[in-house]
């Protein structure tokens, strides 16, 4: 999957040179995901999902107690709202798993266009989750941004495979994520709540493993096994580090260049290429995109408080 992991400004002034490093964390990240999809879209056809996710989160697991446990020992899973911490954490994993199937019969970069809506979803359940404001010019934007979806699935012609309707599914879960990680950004720390995504991940994902466990076919099976816990750990990781030196404004934009390696991967690995409409509604998709992400940098300005003179 392509989403950020957290959603949190940092708590100190950002200033350049902690920008342009943010940006290379996180364009570092986006473009560490699309190779984990192309692993997985190469993987399903002879693995079951359960084995897939297992190793994608197993793999995440590993890679954040090696990073974060010497520096922070088991107060890397201390929170004072376990229940949360759950519900995010399985609303990730869905979204996990929704994309995953998705990506079965999914172009990448037709995958990758439709997840842009999570964070127009975002916004849309901000209002009855958290209590925010929402004005006409963003509502409008989230309508828009559905428009283009519809534009790249064009329900009922069968131009798309059916399967796309999961990559929408994930959004959903994600934006539900994204929802409940703005409500822990108060509480807990970054890697606590990368931790338990990838905690809750393994433990749910080893449950299921026997109903769908296979020795790898050969080496090169078990070589992109392994590189789905390694990309998906160290883009979540790289995402963490973006986001304690610079504030979602400054970084979002940057999420959409994972599209180019979508593209990329898609057409050497697979063969695919996204058509006309494809590029028509992804096109809208990040225009709106980048417009709420404007809007909301405007927002911020005008509702910060002026410095005392």
């Amino acid at each position: 999957m392509n989403h950020l992991a957290v959603e949190i400004d940092p708590p100190k002034p950002v200033y350049r040179d902690n920008v342009v490093r943010a940006i290379g964390f996180i364009c570092l990240a986006f473009s560490v995901f699309p190779f984990m999809n192309a692993g997985v879209k190469f993987l399903t056809p002879h693995y079951s999902m359960a084995q897939i996710l297992w190793a994608r989160y197993f793999g995440h697991l590993i890679l954040m107690l090696l990073v974060f446990m010497p520096r922070r020992g088991l107060r890397l899973f201390a929170t004072g709202h376990l229940g949360t911490q759950v519900t995010r954490s399985l609303a990730m994993l869905a979204s996990t798993a929704f994309y995953f199937l998705g990506l079965k019969g999914t172009p990448l970069a037709t995958a990758a266009s439709i997840s842009f809506i999570g964070p127009l979803l975002v916004t849309a359940l901000s209002v009855p989750m958290l209590g925010e404001h929402v004005g006409p010019r963003r509502w409008a934007a989230v309508v828009i941004g559905f428009v283009g979806a519809l534009i790249i699935i064009r329900p009922g012609t069968g131009a798309v495979h059916w399967s796309a309707l999961f990559v929408v599914g994930s959004a959903v879960a994600y934006a539900l994520y994204q929802i409940l990680s703005r409500r822990m950004a108060a509480h807990d720390s970054p890697e606590t709540s990368v931790a338990y995504a990838a905690l809750a991940g393994a433990v749910v994902t080893t449950l299921a493993l026997p109903f769908g466990l296979r020795a790898p076919d050969n080496n090169l099976d078990l070589m992109v096994m392994l590189g789905l816990g390694l990309c998906g750990g160290t883009g979540h990781y790289f995402v963490v580090k973006a986001f304690e030196t610079a504030p979602a404004s400054a970084l979002s934009p940057f999420s959409y260049g994972q599209l180019i390696w979508a593209t990329l991967l898609g057409y050497v690995v697979f063969g695919d290429f996204p058509d006309g409409w494809t590029w028509v509604g992804a096109a809208v998709i990040v225009v709106s995109g980048l417009y709420m992400i404007y809007r909301e940098a405007q927002l911020k300005k005008i509702t910060a408080p002026s410095p005392t003179p």
